[in-house]
């Protein structure tokens, strides 16, 4: 099964680009673009927020994410999409990962100016990292940044089906150690290799290895400090009634 990525993965790779300027200014000359229409490109005809968002689901290996997979540079076309898939939701549940759609210039009729992915909301704010955003246009400002506006801004926002982690994936520590508990029994029921087979005859027969209470020798397990410390005792007494000074 394919897992599908989380939103701190997306985020991660936005936080990456942070500091990528268009070159020359103002020209919309940009990685983004140039990854989205598979060429260089340049002028008012390719602002590039939404391309930018496109690519980061390229990078994190989702591109299904985006727009079914498809492609469009319109964030009204784009909010349209996740309206109709049952995909959006309140801007004050806006949470890390969801696509925050911006309504900049007052319009009501639908039409969205601008979009980020949203890194955190709090206090009737929402942090972005955007592309073609800037201190002095919010819309096309050329450059790859970390915005914090007030929700009275955006106009929409969309949650992608990222993966979320089940609570049936969430191990406690209990759990954890009545698993880790069933694996060591486990483990000391396994059978050993032929190829010591000479050497655990030799480690049983100088009485090195005893084994528990159920006959086991636990010898595909592991082995604690304490079980050390005792072979190393049964080793060195061992040696001393081998090279017994003569005079005791």
């Amino acid at each position: 099964m394919i897992q599908l990525p989380t939103a701190n993965e997306i985020l991660a790779y936005a936080r990456s680009y942070i500091g990528i300027t268009e070159n020359p200014a103002n020209s919309n000359n940009v990685q983004f673009n140039t990854r989205y229409y598979g060429h260089e490109v340049s002028g008012s005809a390719y602002p590039w927020c939404c391309a930018f968002q496109w690519c980061l689901f390229q990078d994190i290996g989702a591109p299904e994410l985006f727009y079914g997979g498809n492609k469009t540079a319109s964030c009204t076309t784009l909010y349209n999409y996740y309206k109709k898939c049952g995909q959006t939701v309140n801007k004050y549940n806006v949470q890390p990962g969801d696509l925050v759609f911006f309504v900049f210039d007052g319009n009501t009729n639908g039409t969205m100016n601008h979009i980020g992915v949203c890194e955190s909301a709090y206090g009737g704010y929402v942090t972005t990292i955007d592309g073609n955003t800037g201190t002095t246009n919010e819309a096309n400002g050329g450059a790859v940044m970390r915005r914090k506006r007030a929700l009275k801004y955006v106009g929409g926002v969309a949650r992608p089906a990222y993966y979320e982690k089940q609570e049936e994936d969430i191990v406690t520590q209990d759990q954890f150690n009545e698993m880790m508990g069933t694996y060591v029994e486990q483990l000391k029921s396994c059978e050993p290799g032929s190829w010591s087979a000479a050497e655990r005859d030799w480690a049983e027969g100088n009485g090195l290895i005893v084994g528990n209470n159920k006959g086991q020798k636990a010898y595909q397990s592991f082995i604690t400090v304490e079980q050390f410390i005792v072979v190393l005792h049964r080793f060195f007494s061992m040696i001393y009634k081998v090279f017994k000074p003569r005079s005791e």
